[in-house]
């Protein structure tokens, strides 16, 4: 017996203009899905764009694809919802307020709704102070609601501070180069940081950096586990310590280690590589 054939039927003489494996660039980042599923959600933008009866206006990078200029690591979530109407985040995901605002410019209004409860729940914090468990039965759940109106301190302050931070060793490195003169005395020709290396705790390294630790290299990474893939999204030592110093860490070694290598022959100018790290461990 043959099985019914649910594919949408397409009217004869319409032309079929986009393929049924679409390739999308979305910020530098390449995306390959089925056609069904740019068009999934119902007056979404990713609707507009691709349900329309020509390609005429919608931009192409260099290779033919169609390019979004939108955060290409953020997408990712975006897609997996069109796929299924479902949204799983890892654990401890530190840009969910950004991913709000990718759902708000696709126009999912659905995924709007399931990212918004959380992030307003973070952030009541500051404008109502603790707030108590709904589920919690106890009689004390009165006074820990008259203790709103002490604020986001009050409340810190009686939670016990092996609670609210766990201890713990974070690391940073970076590499660098210089060019130095035959003449000890000369000035150094110093480049800047390209980049500052994070090695640690995954949870650790997202409660102290936040939406400035880049983990395109390490995404899916679980709390508990270790990495030494992710860099900052800055290039400047002293943010990352000011950033560690407000997380309560403290610096207890540093390293580095340097080659060089003769520049140029006839002026013996020598080109200095080096890889410095600081290790942080709060208690």
């Amino acid at each position: 017996m043959a099985l019914p054939d649910n594919t949408p039927s397409i009217p004869i003489g319409e032309e079929v203009i986009f393929p049924e494996i679409v390739e999308l660039n979305v910020g530098g980042q390449v995306y390959i899905t089925r056609y069904s599923t740019l068009i999934s959600v119902p007056d979404s933008l990713l609707w507009e764009m691709f349900s329309r009866k020509s390609t005429k206006g919608l931009a192409r990078d260099t290779k033919g694809r169609f390019f979004v200029d939108r955060d290409g690591f953020l997408f990712r979530y975006i897609l997996d919802y069109m796929r299924d109407q479902q949204l799983v985040l890892p654990d401890h995901f530190p840009e969910r307020g950004r991913l709000q605002r990718e759902a708000e410019f696709f126009n999912l209004p659905e995924l709007v709704k399931i990212l918004t409860p959380k992030l307003s729940k973070q952030n009541s914090l500051g404008d109502e102070g603790c707030q108590s468990d709904p589920e919690d039965s106890s009689p004390g759940i009165d006074t820990g609601r008259n203790l709103a109106s002490l604020g986001t301190a009050a409340c810190a302050s009686l939670v016990p501070s092996g609670e609210s931070k766990r201890s713990g060793f974070i690391t940073i490195g970076y590499r660098g180069s210089y060019t130095l003169g035959r003449d000890s005395q000369t000035d150094a020709k110093f480049r800047r940081v390209a980049r500052i290396m994070v090695c640690g705790k995954t949870s650790l390294a997202k409660e102290v950096f936040g939406e400035t630790l880049n983990e395109s290299r390490d995404p899916d990474r679980p709390p508990e586990r270790y990495t030494s893939r992710y860099y900052l999204k800055f290039t400047f030592l002293e943010q990352a310590f000011d950033k560690l110093a407000d997380a309560g860490f403290h610096m207890v070694a540093c390293n580095s280690t340097g080659t060089c290598a003769f520049a140029h022959e006839q002026t013996d100018d020598k080109i200095w590589t080096s890889y410095t790290e600081y290790v942080f461990y709060r208690e």
